[in-house]
């Protein structure tokens, strides 16, 4: 009897030289992110990174992962793979430093039915350009091509990244009280949140990801939509570094500001939050039309413009804008701390403008 010719690993969907391939496109790239602690060179087992060479002397770690939820779909279906790295840095890194900790090192998990070298470096540019902007070093990473459980070119990406803050330097401090600002940094629009919604929406409109957007016709929907998520790392720790003000920060993500700001608060706390004062951009007014979309579902499944929620001290309050002014962050004034007795923590005056 003649043998059978036997199975191999790439017959069954895995391609290990194509993943040796990736690892060599992105070599340069990563090294692009060094930054003191992290020589930022890929290819071990495990990445190593140096506290005391970063400056630290009695060092908190803090850490964090997340994704970037179904906007990897639209980066997939409109073919523009360039920026959801950022988006996957910047939901990592955001949380790290609203606890008032410098981002250290970032690591990514980057998942896929049928490996594309080129698809893969596109995503991992991103992720190295998210990593330079947020003074991280990108130490490592997994490539995981798993045929049958992700649909042809379709892929996923998680991201974990961890950071430092000294002792006794940690956020939210202890003096949160009734009658501290709230101040709001601008987002660049829907950052990586509500993407369910947007594109059942979309589909409601019978919209390409190639057409005009209506709320910005200059790009495609799709350019327009995977706008990335803004990192706020460096303005937030040269606040942090220029002024003593700032007590408390919120990241603000999937449940908006109703379900984030409470989070950095104590729990006899609440804000009142104007609604006019907020910078709305363009794309949340379509989407609220386009889709019926109600005011208080637009705060909680979007950040509806302030990606990032600040904690002052009521003192203090221009001297925390004058920090961030002067570190080009425009933060705009949109509430105050209030004492509560139970019911809802985040109450509105005004109107969103939508």
């Amino acid at each position: 009897m003649k043998n059978k010719a036997g199975l191999t690993y790439a017959g069954a969907g895995v391609d290990i030289d194509a993943g040796n391939a990736l690892v060599e496109k992105i070599k340069p790239l990563v090294r692009a992110t060094r930054r003191p602690g992290a020589d930022a060179e890929i290819g071990g087992f495990g990445g190593i990174f140096d506290l005391k060479a970063a400056g630290f002397t009695d060092p908190i770690l803090v850490a964090a992962n997340d994704g970037v939820g179904t906007k990897v779909k639209i980066a997939i279906d409109a073919g523009i793979h360039g920026t959801i790295g950022i988006d996957l840095v910047a939901m990592c890194v955001n949380d790290l430093v609203v606890q008032g900790a410098e981002p250290l090192f970032f690591l990514d998990y980057y998942a896929t039915g049928k490996l594309d070298p080129l698809v893969g470096a596109e995503v991992v540019s991103g992720i190295a350009q998210g990593c330079i902007e947020a003074g991280a070093a990108l130490i490592g990473g997994e490539t995981a091509e798993m045929p049958g459980l992700y649909a042809g070119a379709d892929y996923d990406l998680a991201g974990f990244a961890v950071g430092a803050a000294e002792r006794g330097k940690l956020l939210p401090r202890a003096d949160v009280k009734a009658g501290d600002h709230v101040l709001g940094l601008r987002s660049s629009g829907l950052h990586s949140n509500g993407f369910s919604l947007v594109r059942k929406i979309v589909a409601q409109a019978s919209l390409a990801w190639t057409d005009p957007a209506p709320f910005a016709p200059e790009k495609t929907l799709g350019e327009a939509l995977l706008a990335p998520t803004r990192i706020y790392v460096k303005p937030v720790l040269r606040a942090l570094a220029g002024t003593d003000g700032v007590k408390a920060l919120a990241h603000i993500t999937g449940g908006g500001i109703p379900d984030n700001v409470p989070r950095a608060l104590p729990k006899n706390l609440g804000v009142d939050i104007d609604l006019s004062a907020i910078p709305v951009p363009a794309v949340f007014a379509w989407l609220a039309a386009n889709g019926g979309v109600a005011g208080a579902e637009m705060l909680r499944a979007f950040n509806c413009g302030i990606g990032m929620v600040v904690i002052v001290d009521s003192g203090r309050a221009a001297e925390v804008l004058r920090a961030f002014a002067s570190a080009g962050e425009d933060a705009t004034a949109i509430g105050r701390v209030v004492a509560i007795e139970g019911g809802e923590r985040v109450g509105y005056s005004g109107r969103l403008a939508l």
